[in-house]
């Protein structure tokens, strides 16, 4: 049996919860969690914002473990091994998109905590080849919103293939914003943060942002016209996006990583005019994860985590919703 935390009703404080997993499959690993993130996701899944959870519901996709037990197919990980987890549990491994490396696209994946229980839990289970080993010397305990916030906003490097003279911008300074400018400063870019909160602006400034702009006053986003190559948008508010796009450059891009909701109201000339793009991303591949957790471990690149025990679990995720966390919260098992 795996103990875990888990909600009966959408926006339910998580109480003590038991299931039996069944058989471990053959291409399957079981990991005994150590740490778990807590991302924006599980609370949009806890509240059912998008339509999509059952209950029992069991949050949790920014696992770190080590491999308690593995099925009889799983070669590429060893009994004791500290790996990740993060959104996707398993992929088909046979549509175009996961032939061509492309497994975060995948048509018809598992994921962590969609139709199936997560890692607020002494275990969770996984197939092998979503399954990420962790380098030596990256620190387990800030290692696991890598799985999910890291790889999100270091996976458009990879896929844009970001030079590093480009001139990057990032807006939202939180929990997946403070990983991107220490990505982007590690990458080469030239980098700036947009934030609205005055009290952000010095720790921007420590995490790797060369300017930062006061999204407030229009005068700065003004003067900021034609300066940017690549903006990442990591927030899920509504925020005028023509303003935004008079700051890039011609083929310039505007990328969204944050859930925002509500329509896109854009003008079209703008675009034309600068052959700008807009465009968004998912999560990476497991590749590109571990591509990932090599440059953050050679760049001493860490979130900034809180750390709350697993059986504080409604506490965490009231400080998450709260917006004062800083920057993310990881629950650790005794």
């Amino acid at each position: 049996m795996i103990k875990a935390y888990a909600a009966l009703e959408p926006g339910g404080k998580l109480q003590p919860f038991e299931y039996d997993p069944g058989g471990l499959g053959d291409h399957e690993v079981e990991i005994a969690v150590e740490f778990c993130g807590i991302c924006h996701s599980d609370l949009s899944m806890l509240h059912n914002d998008w339509g999509i959870t059952q209950y029992p519901f069991v949050p949790g996709h920014e696992i770190i473990g080590t491999i308690a037990a593995k099925g009889a197919h799983v070669h590429n990980l060893a009994l004791g091994q500290r790996v990740g987890l993060g959104w996707h549990s398993r992929y088909c491994m046979t549509c175009s998109s996961c032939l061509d490396g492309d497994h975060n696209l995948c048509v018809q994946p598992e994921s962590t905590i969609v139709n199936r229980h997560g890692g607020f839990a002494d275990s969770v289970r996984a197939d092998a080849a979503s399954v990420v080993a962790l380098p030596e010397g990256l620190d387990a305990r800030s290692a696991g919103p890598l799985f999910c916030g890291g790889i999100t906003v270091f996976n458009p490097l990879l896929q844009f293939a970001i030079p590093p003279t480009a001139s990057v911008a990032v807006i939202g300074i939180g929990g997946l914003g403070h990983i991107a400018l220490q990505f982007l400063r590690a990458w080469g870019c030239r980098v700036t943060a947009f934030t609205s909160s005055a009290s952000k602006q010095q720790e921007a400034l420590a995490m790797g942002a060369h300017d930062v702009l006061d999204t407030r006053n229009p005068d700065a986003l003004a003067a900021a016209a034609n300066r940017f190559d690549l903006i990442l948008a990591t927030v899920n508010v509504k925020l005028d996006w023509n303003a935004y796009i008079a700051t890039l450059r011609s083929k310039g891009r505007l990328h969204f990583l944050g859930v925002t909701l509500d329509p896109l109201d854009v003008q079209v000339f703008p675009l034309i005019a600068g052959q700008r793009t807009i465009s968004g991303s998912p999560t990476g591949s497991p590749a590109s994860i571990a591509a990932m957790l090599q440059f953050a471990q050679r760049h001493n690149i860490a979130p900034v985590v809180e750390v709350f025990r697993m059986d504080q679990v409604n506490e965490a995720l009231a400080r998450l919703a709260s917006g004062q966390a800083k920057y993310r919260i990881v629950l650790q098992n005794a």
